[in-house]
């Protein structure tokens, strides 16, 4: 079962997770050319085994299991699985999400996490 980081990673970008993971499939890492333009961060569906150490490793809880993803975050499953193909179209695909939802990213990052009800 895949895992996504959600929006409370926008504007965080912590690296706590990518510390905590056994195989290294979350990017960009900081050390990646990546790391400075990447608004969130990515798990590399392919690589996670599903451990979920990454989960209470997140600071802002912006860390889903798919079947535990809510409604409204669903969209980061299509930017997720673009950002491996093409990071600037995910970048593309996260503005509109950032345009498109003004009073949720108004919010500080650990309370939109509350709000998906976790």
């Amino acid at each position: 079962m895949p895992y996504y980081i959600t929006d409370p990673c926008i504007g965080t970008k912590d690296t706590a997770c990518v510390d905590v993971c056994p195989v290294d499939c979350i990017h960009p890492r900081k050390d990646e050319d990546a790391f400075p333009a990447a608004t969130i961060l990515f798990i590399d569906p392919v690589e996670c085994i599903d451990c979920g150490a990454c989960v209470p490793a997140c600071p802002v809880q912006a860390i889903y299991a798919e079947d535990d993803l809510p409604e409204s975050q669903r969209v980061f499953v299509q930017i997720n699985e673009v950002w491996y193909k093409g990071p600037a179209e995910a970048e593309r695909l996260i503005g509109e999400y950032v345009t498109g939802a003004p009073d949720q990213m108004a919010l500080d990052p650990k309370d939109r996490a509350a709000v998906h009800g976790k």
